[in-house]
């Protein structure tokens, strides 16, 4: 064989020695070596070293967060009640090893998993309960499903219920009972509404009865002490004229005859209806009698005749 054919095919077969050595892990990926069937070591991302034709790559793992689908799922409830429930599963690889050596199909492991514990936690809950708890059921099912798969090397970072659709002549039967219900709640409003006003108008009319009231007793109040004050006065008037009597001046009792006298005139003179004064004759006694405030009475009708 020629010389340069020989180092020829020991370059090449170095090359591919060299090849099979070295092995370029990219970012977010982790893979397993095995040696004679048996882990070794992880490599990580970058160029890594390994024995040729006697190491081996094991299982390549992603690294980076992922989802899994949870297929929809028939589940009865804790008071019978059938209903449809999907979801979804967030998880991260953090063990290689564990991930590669502790569980078979990781993905299908963690989908069974889940939709086991979908049922189990949604079969001890009632239909209204499940469906106005979504966050009460999707933070316990990511703590036991967590929990469940550390053994794996893998951290479940979220587990959310997407749907749960109860039967549709359920769905039309809750849909019912609500429209029940808020109705209800409308003539109870309603009812309040009627019972505040009827309180308020009859606060109103009492308070209206007890502002009367006490216009009233004001108003009687007041009268009576006009009254009080006029029987004063007239009291005082006696006692001064029965005092001017007593000591021999009549000119007090005349001066009080002349002023009733004259307030009866100016009183008939003023009234709308009466055109025509009668005086009878007896009245020229009458005035005689008080001839010493004559003048003063003519003064006094002459005042109201020009009014």
């Amino acid at each position: 064989m020629d010389f340069g054919a020989v180092v020829f095919l020991i370059v090449i077969l170095a090359i591919f020695v060299i090849s099979m050595g070295v092995k370029q892990v990219p970012q977010g990926y982790e893979w397993t070596v095995e040696r004679f069937g048996r882990y070794i070591q992880t490599l990580t991302p970058g160029l890594s070293l390994i024995v040729p034709f006697v190491d081996r790559i094991g299982t390549k793992l992603n690294m980076m967060e992922q989802v899994v689908d949870i297929p929809s799922q028939e589940i009865i409830t804790k008071d019978n009640a059938m209903v449809k429930v999907d979801g979804i599963c967030f998880y991260q690889v953090v063990d290689a090893p564990k991930a590669a050596y502790e569980v078979s199909e990781l993905d299908r492991s963690l989908r069974a998993l889940t939709m086991t514990n979908i049922r189990t936690v949604l079969g001890s809950m009632a239909l209204d309960e499940a469906l106005s708890n979504r966050d009460h059921i999707n933070t316990k099912l990511l703590a036991v499903v967590d929990e469940a798969t550390t053994p794996w090397g893998v951290k479940v970072t979220r587990v959310e219920i997407k749907d749960i659709s109860p039967p549709k002549d359920l769905v039309n039967a809750m849909a019912a009972q609500m429209k029940a219900e808020r109705e209800k709640r409308a003539k109870i409003l309603e009812a309040e509404g009627i019972r505040a006003s009827a309180i308020l108008k009859a606060e109103g009319d009492k308070q209206a009865v007890v502002l009367s009231a006490e216009g009233r007793k004001e108003a009687a109040f007041r009268d009576a002490e006009a009254r009080e004050r006029t029987a004063a006065a007239e009291a005082k008037a006696t006692d001064v004229l029965s005092e001017s009597l007593s000591k021999g001046d009549v000119q007090a009792l005349n001066y009080f005859i002349a002023q009733r006298y004259v307030d009866a005139l100016g009183k008939i003179a003023s009234a709308e209806n009466q055109k025509l004064i009668l005086m009878p004759l007896e009245a020229g006694s009458v005035i005689g009698s008080v001839a010493g405030i004559a003048e003063i009475a003519k003064h006094s009708l002459a005042l109201k005749g020009k009014d």
